[in-house]
């Protein structure tokens, strides 16, 4: 059959998918459902392509292109809103809250990152070694062989700027342009920007109050305008999720996957014991762990198949809030700083395993305690400023491996299983920022447990 009307056939597939979704929304079918079912249909559909067909061939290529529409399109919509949220929600969480507990805020949160990024890190050396992982005898194909060439590039202009240049670049010489999303350190240049702004606007309070109440108002109008595009772009989840699963699994290597299978299943192993570890945070604090999974699966899901830590903060504030009684500043400001901060798939347990396997190559022993200390120490004060965004892990992993003294060509060899462990480990990433905006909020006296509690099922509308 001609491959047009094979693409054709397809799209038209998807489009009856699509619109089964819409249907159940005006039936008013729970969010977390459709979600649910969006993904599992997703992994099915994709499946159906790989027998069908094969990854490579023109039929399942060009049908992902339509099928981008939907889903990369809700990717870019996610990220197009990003930045604005980060401001209005970074600066309305400092206008608003009380100066005495603003410090106390940030720090409890930041404090909560960090220490769970080197949690995992923990957690990802010991789980290697358990799976007894090397990276003796792993064989590089042409694109591994390119990857790693490249890695060796980034690794070089990464080293050419020091630790004090990093940290000078968060400051925005121009926070406009940061706010295009341009620069090493974008994210965390828009969050700075919009704290001293709040920081500021604080200060025109006492002396200017009349100027400062207008601002205000100003601030928190735009807040309610962009979570309000917020609330529109999230309606649109569950299709992108959709078109985002049948993509990848139509088109994921599995013969490549297997290869590195131990891998693989030692990635996840790792995931899931440090998000276990999140759940006995969650329970030390006197809260259920159940009701945390059951209200946080929507937001882990869309993670898990957008792999964009990033593009998930709206669906992150909204769950803290609406779900789980977080006070809208904490929400806010845990979100936005756990995309580039304490990351704990992407900064905490890939980079540790990573060097737990390249160690014994150049004849360190990896369970030593002096290495190991250093391990976990360097990986939690490296998850400062990881990107957001699908691929942070492989700068973590240049940075961890490169102040450890280990060479970096392991991180080009895993390029093929790369999208399949990024998933899960966004998932962590966006676990762990939620449970700092819990934790703070619950030490502060500040959670709502009644909506913890409570049964909330859908997004407000």
């Amino acid at each position: 059959m001609n491959t047009g009307i094979l693409v054709l056939i397809n799209v038209l597939i998807m489009l009856g998918l699509v619109y089964v979704l819409a249907v159940m929304q005006k039936k008013h079918y729970s969010f977390s459902k459709r979600v649910f079912l969006a993904l599992g249909v997703g992994i099915l559909y994709g499946a159906i392509l790989q027998l069908v067909y094969i990854p490579t061939s023109d039929v399942v290529l060009k049908s992902n292109i339509w099928f981008a529409i939907i889903g990369t399109g809700y990717v870019r919509l996610l990220k197009m809103i990003v930045i604005p949220l980060i401001f209005v929600s970074i600066t309305t969480a400092i206008i608003n809250q009380d100066s005495k507990n603003l410090g106390k805020m940030a720090g409890l949160i930041i404090a909560v990152l960090v220490i769970t990024a080197g949690i995992s890190a923990g957690v990802g050396a010991g789980t290697a070694k358990v799976f007894n992982l090397s990276a003796e005898g792993l064989q590089s194909g042409e694109n591994e062989a390119k990857a790693s060439e490249k890695l060796e590039l980034t690794l070089k202009d990464f080293e050419t700027k020091s630790v004090q240049d990093q940290i000078i670049e968060i400051i925005p010489t121009n926070p406009f342009y940061s706010m295009t999303g341009q620069g090493s350190a974008a994210t965390l240049s828009v969050v700075f920007f919009a704290a001293f702004l709040g920081v500021s606007t604080i200060g025109v309070k006492k002396k200017k109050p009349e100027s400062a109440e207008f601002f205000i108002k100003f601030l928190n109008s735009l807040h309610d305008v962009v979570m309000r595009m917020v609330t529109l772009i999230l309606r649109l989840t569950p299709y992108g999720v959709l078109a985002l699963m049948t993509r990848m699994v139509s088109t994921s290597n599995f013969s490549e996957i297997l290869r590195l299978l131990s891998f693989v299943m030692a990635s996840y192993v790792a995931l899931i014991i440090m998000f276990a570890i999140h759940l006995i945070i969650i329970a030390a604090l006197g809260l259920n762990p159940i009701t945390y999974i059951k209200k946080t699966a929507s937001v882990l899901t869309f993670a898990f198949t957008a792999r964009t830590s990033a593009g998930a903060i709206p669906l992150n504030v909204e769950t803290q809030v609406e779900k789980l009684g977080v006070p809208a500043g904490y929400a806010n400001l845990s979100a936005s700083l756990g995309s580039s901060i304490g990351q704990n798939g992407c900064a905490g347990i890939y980079p540790a395993m990573l060097a737990v396997m390249i160690a014994p190559t150049v004849g360190i022993n990896p369970l030593a305690p002096a290495f190991l200390i250093k391990l976990i120490i360097v990986t939690a004060i490296s998850s400062f400023g990881i990107a957001g965004v699908g691929g942070g892990a492989t700068f973590a992993a240049l940075t961890v491996l490169s102040v450890m003294g280990l060479p970096v060509g392991l991180v080009g060899l895993l390029i093929a299983i790369e999208p399949l462990i990024d998933m899960g480990r966004t998932a962590l990433n966006v676990s762990g920022s939620i449970v700092s905006g819990v934790v703070s909020s619950r030490i502060m006296k500040e959670l709502d447990t009644d909506i913890y509690n409570g049964d909330i099922e859908k997004l407000s509308e």
